[in-house]
């Protein structure tokens, strides 16, 4: 998994490639916890996401509660295996897809 990020004053994109699994969950909770601070909308960009796992919808749980104190989040660019882990997950329904 790699993680590139691009900060424009309180929007923060972060574009996640690969797969997020248990191995890689800890590397991006991680990042996220120590940038998200300051940050009123953060967009997560899956283009090159290939795989979800329950690890990584755990993350993207937590994050979402963080960034409702504080601003929004949005995930964009999501595939059709992705976006089928969301809908079968009731995900869809929780987070902001776009």
């Amino acid at each position: 998994m790699t993680i590139e990020q691009i900060v424009n004053a309180t929007e923060l994109t972060v574009k996640v490639a690969g797969r997020l699994d248990t191995t890689t969950a800890p590397e991006l909770e991680t990042f996220l916890k120590q940038s998200i601070e300051g940050v009123e909308k953060l967009i997560l960009d899956f283009s090159e996401l290939e795989y979800l796992s329950s690890a990584g919808l755990r993350i993207l749980l937590t994050t979402q509660k963080a960034m409702n104190k504080q601003g929004e989040m949005i995930i964009k660019n999501i595939n059709e295996t992705i976006n089928e882990i969301f809908e079968v997950t009731g995900f869809i329904d929780i987070l902001t897809v776009e």
